[in-house]
């Protein structure tokens, strides 16, 4: 078949790499002059199976009044007079009890686990190299009650099969020494050695290269102006060229929507309904100073919820959502309160390991913001829509990287008209 994705990202290159190794003909149509450039560009970095916990908890509604007006709150929802992001709230509301709560992390899991040995396979196959680091993931706590909460989550998390161990704080301090120098706080972790982290930058970037290399052709630099529907099918998408505005038709089989939070207004056009709102989180990429104090085993900080990996000769820190539209500024007060909140956090627990000095100081701090495409349940979704011949890859809110392989996988497998094996609901059920 002849299939179109839109989109660029871990999530549309992955899906084009899986559909050109069973020999479709595939195109990649992206706005930006090359793959990742956009959600995928500065995440976190972490494969993290075992913390694919959905954002919607029984606790999260007191939390999100508490942090409503702290400008490093780890999830800010900032009210706007949008009603999509009202309906999404009041969706996300729903989804906030333990029964939910379970199901959503099911699903979660199942698809982390089958993302991951979807990467290994790919890994076996390209031999990209992407900082990876094979480490685990550890999570550590500064407060004894979340501490002990720690636990209750991973016995959930063991019921469906992830080995995520509840440690103390000198065993934390035995896998990753790092972390000593914050050992007046720190009260214990939870670690899974299966875990692991890495640049999805890198990694898409090079699988990018060798879809091109087996055939896949890629349209950079085109911004797509709608999908045109005939009947209830979508016969082709028309683009235009940034550099020229020349606007051209390209038809296909199949069309594969993989576009992160840009996808919801995309098929909104056709009539299709998806509750996919962006979140915008926050990144930080230090230059390491002493590699000898730098840890290699990624972590997840619990109180300021954000997330710690190696890259190299840099260290990533990321987190923090707000649930406030298509805003990707960093200048404002907000945004730059949030970017230094990452810096300082990194010297409360890593002090004089990195250059965490602002450009005034003499630093050179790589500040970075991307929407995740969330939904209520965070749950991504993967299938087929009510419309002939339109597929999606979306939704994946802040496990993009960690569920990324496959999705592009299982998108692949239905629509060749094969049941991926997992067990997950996907769209179109």
């Amino acid at each position: 078949m002849k299939i179109i994705v839109l989109g660029a990202g871990i999530i549309g290159i992955s899906t084009a790499w899986h559909l050109a190794r069973r020999g479709h003909e595939v195109t990649v149509i992206e706005r930006q002059p090359g793959a990742a450039l956009e959600t995928s560009f500065a995440n976190a970095g972490q494969i993290s199976v075992s913390y694919c916990e959905p954002w919607a908890s029984p606790e999260a509604p007191a939390k999100l009044v508490k942090w409503m007006f702290r400008k490093d709150a780890p999830l800010l929802f900032r009210p706007k007079l949008d009603w999509r992001q009202w309906r999404w709230g009041l969706q996300f509301l729903s989804q906030c009890n333990d029964a939910a709560f379970k199901r959503n992390v099911e699903q979660l899991v199942a698809l982390g686990a089958y993302s991951h040995e979807a990467l290994k396979d790919i890994v076996g196959v390209t031999n990209i190299d992407y900082n990876r680091l094979e480490r685990g993931i550890a999570h550590y706590y500064t407060d004894q009650r979340s501490f002990d909460l720690a636990a209750d989550a991973a016995v959930l998390m063991q019921g469906f099969g992830v080995k995520r161990q509840v440690i103390s704080r000198e065993e934390l301090f035995k896998l990753e020494p790092a972390y000593r120098a914050f050992a007046r706080r720190i009260v214990g972790a939870t670690y899974t050695p299966s875990d692991e982290s890495g640049d999805a930058r890198m990694f898409t970037q090079e699988l990018a290269r060798q879809c091109e290399a087996m055939g896949v052709q890629f349209l950079y630099g085109h911004d797509i102006l709608r999908l045109e529907k005939t009947g209830g099918a979508i016969t082709a998408v028309k683009v235009a060229q940034r550099s020229t505005g020349l606007e051209s038709s390209w038809k296909a089989d199949a069309f594969v929507a993989a576009c992160g939070s840009y996808t919801a207004p995309l098929l909104q056009e056709v009539g299709v309904e998806l509750p996919i709102y962006p979140g915008k989180g926050y990144s930080a990429t230090f230059k390491i100073l002493r590699p000898d104090l730098a840890p290699y085993v990624s972590t997840i900080d619990d109180e300021v919820k954000c997330a710690i990996s190696r890259l190299g000769d840099s260290l990533r820190v990321a987190g923090t959502i707000e649930v406030a539209g298509y805003d990707l500024t960093l200048d404002t007060p907000l945004a730059k309160a949030r970017c230094q909140m990452l810096a300082d956090r990194i010297e409360q627990v890593l002090p004089g390991v990195c250059d965490t000095r602002s450009v005034a100081e003499g630093g050179q701090p790589d500040y970075w913001a991307g929407l995740r495409p969330a939904t209520p349940t965070n749950i991504p979704f993967i299938g087929k829509t009510g419309v002939e011949k339109l597929w999606v890859n979306a939704g994946h809110g802040t496990l993009g990287w960690t569920h990324g392989a496959g999705s592009g996988k299982a998108l692949a497998e239905l629509i060749d008209g094969q049941r991926p094996g997992l067990r997950f609901k996907f769209l179109g059920d």
